[in-house]
């Protein structure tokens, strides 16, 4: 049951990238019949159009329908404000300054430095 709706659920989610496919799988299924029947361009055959023109005719239908089906969810969906900035106060009061740093920064020279001086010797003569 749990993988049905997965299927489900990704074709559900799928399908708008999908449909222009279908709309060729139709054009080359019936190629023939929209050539004879539908195309704008069938009493001048020797454009070759053979029905390429109802094609476009539909996938540009097909995408005006889908901007314009995105372009009223956009306008129509809420807008939620998710951060609400604090009003931010600026004090000039002297900062505190260390005066001892000595115990802030250290260093320690690691083991790999003394195995390179160790192997870095000028050769005796």
């Amino acid at each position: 049951m749990r993988s049905l709706l997965v299927y489900l659920l990704l074709f559900a989610v799928l399908l708008p990238g999908i449909s222009p496919w279908g709309t060729i799988a139709y054009y080359n299924l019936n190629r023939d019949y929209i050539a004879r029947v539908l195309c704008e361009n069938r009493d001048r055959p020797e454009l070759h159009c053979d029905g390429q023109c109802y094609l476009a005719k539909k996938l540009k239908a097909q995408q005006d329908r889908q901007d314009k089906d995105t372009s009223e969810r956009v306008r129509n969906t809420p807008v939620v404000q998710l951060f609400c900035e604090a009003g931010t106060s600026f004090s000039f009061a002297p900062l505190t300054v260390l005066t001892d740093a000595t115990g802030l920064f250290t260093y320690k020279r690691s083991v790999a430095t003394y195995l390179v001086d160790e192997l870095l010797r000028p050769p005796r003569r």
